[in-house]
């Protein structure tokens, strides 16, 4: 199984949030783990959000970005491109679709062209229920409101 990490459950894994474990449970059982670009920004820029307003101390986010660049080290990451921009700017069967989950949706679409096993890993209910619609399995985690 090929897994997308996108970036929401990227997080829970690392910051050991609800589901945390599930979540990293999926990402060592695939044989394959791909992400965009866009998951490693936003993932370094929340722990560089969160020294600064006090929730974690440096130390903490470093460890915490330790433990990302190891897992980055084995997962293939799709660049930002014009393919998947196209793609995010069309209507998505569930809407409204944030601009940094549209672009989620579309790498993952770019990615089953090359991966058909590909399933979702998300705790956004948004990508959840568009992804599914889009025909791209959700496993795993589930947002928690």
């Amino acid at each position: 199984m090929t897994v997308y990490a996108e970036t929401s459950a990227v997080l829970r894994w690392l910051f050991g949030e609800s589901d945390g474990e599930a979540i990293r449970s999926t990402l060592m059982a695939a044989s394959k783990v791909v992400c965009s670009r866009l998951t490693l920004i936003e993932t370094r820029r929340v722990v560089r959000r969160a020294e600064r307003a006090a929730r974690i101390s440096a130390a903490q986010g470093a460890d915490v970005l330790a433990v990302f660049a190891q897992a980055l080290s084995t997962w293939a990451i799709l660049e930002l491109s014009s393919d998947v921009a196209r793609r995010a700017e069309e209507a998505f069967p569930h809407e409204p679709v944030r601009t940094l989950d549209a672009i989620h949706l579309a790498s993952a679409l770019f990615l089953r062209q090359s991966f058909p096993d590909l399933v979702v890993i998300t705790a956004d209910e948004r990508v959840r229920t568009n992804a599914a619609q889009l025909g791209l399995p959700t496993p795993g985690a589930r947002e928690q409101r």
